[in-house]
């Protein structure tokens, strides 16, 4: 399950976060999971919950943006939704396009610590 991975490695960055900004803890955390980025959501949470405790995320409230998956086609200029798979056709003009501009990421949005 590489949502362990990921979810250490953000609470790595969000402690440094925390530290630059002199908190001594995170209220909100928000990330943006892009649909093709190959992340299980449920799983990803399950791991906020195992590690958080023990962080300075510890109570935190963790909110996903998922960011739906989109292509763009040279030919006609359209940007379309895609579903899966790598090459997509085009709705507008039938064409083919591999050029996917949203659905990869894979980040954090935001974080929010209290005003003390």
């Amino acid at each position: 399950m590489h949502e362990v991975g990921i979810m250490q490695s953000a609470l790595e960055a969000i402690t440094a976060q925390a530290k630059l900004h002199h908190a001594a803890r995170v209220e909100r955390i928000v990330l943006r999971i892009g649909t093709l980025a190959g992340v299980d959501l449920e799983a990803l949470r399950f791991a906020y919950e195992a590690l958080a405790p023990h962080t300075i995320a510890a109570g935190a409230e963790l909110e996903i943006e998922v960011i739906a998956a989109q292509a763009h086609c040279a030919t006609c200029a359209t940007t379309f939704a895609i579903e899966r798979g790598f090459i997509f056709q085009c709705p507008q003009c039938g064409n083919y396009s591999g050029d996917i501009r949203a659905g990869r990421e894979l980040g954090i949005a935001r974080l929010e610590f209290p005003h003390e």
